[in-house]
């Protein structure tokens, strides 16, 4: 059953400190592009009800290289990230994935920071930021901290993040090495994903996987393994016992095991 919109409460804010001090309230949710609160919203699943609407400040748009770090503002859509001649010199895996994020309509609305807050493991942006161990900016109305996206998720759609913060840009030193990004989902795009995953060869490998846990998560084990030297057989060994993927509406954990494994083959193949 769908949710009129007459039970929702919406402030629109003015300004990123206006945005911070509605926060106060501690019972509003930010909304910005929407494209996954109205789906909850269509579907009757929508749990809350106030809102403030931050679609409107440019303070958080936009990117930049500062002092070597790429800097994204929370509401850079994928749209933008694609277009980005710097993203695509820095950091071509997100503007892959971003490619790969729905069709046009959602690649226009949804942000980097809804992606990070709606926090699901399926989140095709996720594993690209935690394999270049990208840094999450978080700002409430009296401070502003730093949290690696690794360090973000508690568990199943659960974050760090305090009621009253704001996600208001994502941090990405310079990555060294090969990147590599590849989503299996029913069809090209459109779709959530059953396998993503985005990895890093150099100097130190970095491997992230999304639909494999409650979580997006880094696979240290594996980096380990082929940093050692291991074969790819026995790091796609050691993957296997290291995620711990479940059956859903959407595949079974065995065959996201067996793609895994093979990804993790054609990633080390394609950045050989």
């Amino acid at each position: 059953m769908r949710i009129a919109t007459s039970q929702l409460d919406l402030r629109r804010a003015s300004s990123l400190d206006n945005a911070l001090d509605i926060l106060r309230d501690r019972e509003r949710t930010p909304i910005a592009g929407a494209t996954d609160l109205y789906v909850a919203l269509n579907f009757g699943t929508l749990v809350p009800k106030r809102f403030v609407d931050i679609w409107g400040l440019d303070e958080l748009r936009g990117i930049s290289v500062r002092d070597d770090i790429l800097v994204i503002g929370a509401l850079t859509t994928y749209s933008a990230l694609m277009r980005s001649s710097v993203v695509a010199e820095r950091l071509p895996m997100l503007a892959e994935a971003s490619g790969q994020v729905g069709g046009v309509q959602i690649q226009n609305r949804g942000t980097l920071g809804g992606n990070i807050a709606n926090a699901s493991p399926a989140g095709d942006s996720l594993p690209v930021l935690a394999a270049a161990d990208a840094v999450v900016v978080l700002r409430n109305a009296e401070y502003e901290r730093r949290v690696s996206i690794n360090e973000f998720y508690t568990g199943y759609r659960a974050t760090v993040m305090r009621p009253d913060e704001l996600i208001v840009a994502i941090e990405i030193a310079a990555v060294e090495g090969r990147q590599w990004f590849r989503k299996v989902g029913t069809r090209a795009a459109q779709a959530i994903s059953k396998i993503v995953v985005a990895g890093v060869r150099g100097p130190a490998t970095r491997i992230a996987f999304g639909s494999v846990a409650p979580t997006v998560v880094r696979v240290p084990e594996t980096e380990r393994a082929l940093g050692d030297g291991a074969s790819i057989d026995d790091a796609a060994a050691v993957l296997m016992r290291e995620i711990k993927p479940i059956d859903d509406i959407r595949s079974t954990a065995e065959y996201r095991l067996r793609v895994s494994a093979n990804l993790l083959r054609r990633f080390w193949a394609d950045t050989a």
